[in-house]
């Protein structure tokens, strides 16, 4: 396919959505020349900050609050958000009508020349593909960020020079697009698979199986970093064709590896064992984020990075927003916002981060996800706790009590309806040395626009308890 195609075509954007992908189609097919439907059941209200990135466009139609049955039977394609099922009715009556109906991930995939690096993982994706972004920039390989985190994707095609290589995020919902296509990238990283989702996934298998789409299209000359440490994907990855690069915290010395032994992350290149970089050395926070680390050490490795390169880009990486990011510190207690934390297992990681107590705020949407670990990591790590009203709160409540001894079951939870309430009842309890974790473990939809709000919200609240 190339860009030419939607010359003066119509084509209707299912869903603009909040994080940046929608707006970021929609300018793609503007500067392409199309006749845009954009359609979303959200409001003008509620999508205002969308909407004003894209003032000014030619030949954009808005219908918001509503969705018109025109839409998806008289136009020359669809585009779907990432998140809206194959089974929506929408969806369903396009290509019914033999209107095909896209990704931008797909579409993204259709239209690139250019090399692309893509990542996915139940968790820990944003910040394995910002490192692998950051050692291939500063290796000069002039790397473009793609889908990372709240960036955007068709509009990243105009970014892409002759010399680029695409970093691409990818989602299980964007994955799905590409098992329809029946394209991987040529180098693959798949860090983790936990149950996610399963308020959008009938079963863990159907998750799974969008999952393996990061590899399944691969061909033998393809790269595929894994994580040997995760029992799930020991499992899955042997239906790969491609080269594989295994890491690990346990030394691997038979084949291509990244591991740590001796407090240092070392590169087996099948030949030769060298040392990356000592442990010591990192200036990121927490035991998952040296497997994000070895992760993209593999994937600069196969993409042909100097070994100097990559040690220098891992030394001085610090982290990224929303990620167990530093918020602030008052009279001794210290804010982390990691909001991205939207699984119970990223929650207990996050937990096991620090040696200092934590007063833990967590709790939003349920994602019929298991709290069970959950609870216990709370009981047992967390010296407070204030929670966010939602669904999910009352299910993580309810494995709390269940592990609580018999004379503790009926104690009061403190639970809030604002990020302003949780902050302020969590510092009030404090002591110095204290940390106070934003770290839900659940969806934000309930009091939050998303995720990244809820961690903008956090930020805000901290900064107000000065004022």
């Amino acid at each position: 396919m190339a860009t030419d195609f939607f010359k003066n075509k119509k084509i209707t954007v299912f869903g603009l959505g909040l994080h940046g992908g929608g707006a970021g189609t929609v300018k793609f097919l503007a500067s392409q020349g199309a006749k845009i439907i954009v359609t979303d059941i959200k409001t003008k209200e509620q999508l205002a900050d969308s909407l004003e990135k894209l003032k000014g466009l030619k030949n954009v139609e808005y219908i918001l609050g509503q969705h018109r049955r025109e839409d998806f039977t008289k136009a020359d394609m669809v585009i779907k958000t990432p998140a809206a099922p194959w089974n929506n009715k929408h969806i369903k009556l396009a290509l019914e009508n033999n209107i095909p109906v896209e990704v931008d991930s797909s579409l993204f995939f259709k239209l690139c020349k250019n090399p692309i690096i893509g990542i996915t993982g139940t968790k820990g994706k944003t910040t394995t593909a910002t490192i692998i972004y950051e050692i291939l920039k500063l290796a000069g390989k002039n790397p473009v960020k793609v889908g990372v985190g709240q960036v955007s994707v068709l509009d990243r095609l105009e970014k892409l020079k002759k010399d680029s290589v695409a970093v691409f995020e990818l989602s299980s919902w964007r994955l799905a697009a590409l098992g329809r296509i029946k394209q991987s990238p040529p180098i693959a990283v798949l860090s983790n698979i936990f149950p996610d989702h399963l308020n959008y996934y009938q079963s863990m298998e159907s998750y799974v199986k969008d999952k393996k789409n990061i590899f399944l299209y691969q061909d033998p000359k393809d790269w595929l970093i894994t994580n040997d440490d995760d029992d799930n994907l020991r499992s899955i990855v042997k239906e790969a064709e491609s080269r594989i690069i295994k890491y690990s915290k346990l030394p691997i010395k038979n084949g291509r590896s990244i591991f740590t032994e001796d407090g240092a992350i070392y590169l087996n290149n099948g030949v030769d064992i060298k040392k990356i970089i000592s442990l010591e050395d990192l200036k990121v926070r927490g035991k998952h984020n040296i497997g994000n680390i070895m992760a993209a050490v593999g994937a600069a490795y196969a993409y042909g990075v100097e070994i100097s390169k990559i040690r220098e880009a891992a030394r001085n990486f610090k982290g990224i927003a929303h990620r167990l990011e530093l918020a602030g510190e008052i009279r001794g207690v210290k804010f982390y916002n990691d909001t991205a934390a939207t699984i119970p297992e990223a929650v207990i990681s996050a937990l096991d981060s620090f040696t200092q107590p934590v007063i833990l705020i967590a709790g939003g949407t349920d994602k019929n996800l298991d709290y069970s670990r959950l609870s216990k990591a709370i009981i047992r790590k967390a010296k407070g706790l204030v929670l966010l009203k939602g669904s999910g709160t009352e299910k993580l409540v309810r494995e709390i009590r269940k592990n609580l001894p018999e004379e503790e079951k009926d104690e009061e939870f403190k639970i809030v309806d604002s990020m302003d309430k949780a902050v302020e009842i969590a510092y009030r309890s404090a002591e110095a040395g204290d940390i106070i974790l934003l770290s839900p473990g659940a969806a934000s939809f309930e009091l939050f626009l998303n995720e990244f709000d809820r961690g903008d919200k956090f930020k805000e609240a901290v900064k107000n308890l000065v004022k």
